[in-house]
């Protein structure tokens, strides 16, 4: 019997949720990536820790810190020809780790109709928040109208799509970084989507570099949409970012920290560096994320 995933995180107890947590690995030895993506993006971020947590090891890592977490894979499957690792695993984890964990879904936007129905199954039978969408690695423009079926879904359904923007580790230093194109994760495609989805909650995942000035801008200018902090260590933020993090942007940013490859600690310790008003934290650390993932 299949247990739906319902969130019982106590807020008053949590000091922040990471809404950007990848799960590399099953419990059955399987990973997310083939062996040269996964030491490709393992060697630019200069990961020294553990890359392939199990879900209840991720779990275990963020109840120490008194943490929540938002988990997800990536299915590439299409384009990589890599499998997925299973998006109901991953819900099932989260309920068994209810108290810390929130699962997003993830489908591949290149199987359609297959992908449509998928997204309501995870939603329906295991009760995921929300799904990761990764352009680049998924190798689709997400201002096609092929997939805005997909996003109708999202928005009938009522859950987040939290999609990979700017710059990213899978691929790179590889020869043509693997064929992975940074286009697709251009944020001004997402301008679009938002536009013509204004009931559908968007996270534009990392600061986007290079396009950060752009995803500020779509930010600001579309209610539903959010940024999330991930990817980067704070110290490596635009200036441009930085600035407005306590003032335009407080209500819109979120923390991500992209575990495992940057783990919470070392993301927090750099964002303590940054010059930003106190006021603004406790919105960026969780208050936005409950808000948008309706939790209590």
């Amino acid at each position: 019997m299949t247990t739906r995933y319902e969130p019982a995180i106590d807020l008053d107890a949590v000091v922040a949720i990471d809404v950007h947590t990848h799960v590399e690995a099953d419990g059955h030895g399987h990973f997310s990536l083939d062996d040269e993506l996964m030491d490709a993006s393992a060697a630019y971020f200069k990961a020294d820790q553990l890359r392939t947590p199990t879900l209840d090891d991720i779990a275990a890592h963020y109840r120490e810190r008194s943490m929540a977490a938002v988990v997800f894979t990536v299915d590439a499957s299409t384009a990589t020809g890599h499998p997925a690792l299973s998006s109901e695993e991953i819900a099932e984890g989260a309920a068994r780790n209810n108290d810390v964990l929130i699962p997003f879904g993830s489908v591949d936007p290149r199987q359609g109709a297959a992908a449509v129905e998928r997204a309501r199954h995870l939603v329906a039978e295991h009760g995921v928040r929300g799904f990761k969408l990764h352009p680049s690695l998924q190798a689709f423009a997400p201002n096609d109208p092929a997939y805005y079926p997909l996003y109708e879904a999202f928005s009938e359904l009522g859950v987040v799509a939290l999609f990979h923007t700017g710059q990213t580790g899978i691929g790179a230093g590889l020869p043509g970084g693997r064929g992975i194109k940074l286009r697709y994760s251009d944020p001004m495609l997402l301008d679009d989507v938002a536009a013509d989805f204004p009931d559908l909650q968007i996270v534009m995942a990392h600061p986007s570099v290079p396009w950060v000035d752009a995803a500020i801008s779509i930010a600001t200018h579309k209610a539903n949409v959010f940024m999330d902090l991930s990817g980067w260590l704070p110290k490596y933020f635009p200036p441009q970012l930085v600035r407005q993090l306590g003032t335009l942007l407080r209500r819109k940013v979120l923390f991500g920290s992209d575990f495992p490859v940057l783990t919470p600690d070392r993301w927090m310790a750099s964002f303590d560096e940054l010059e930003v008003r106190e006021e603004a934290r406790p919105l960026i650390f969780k208050e936005n994320a409950a808000r948008l993932l309706r939790l209590g």
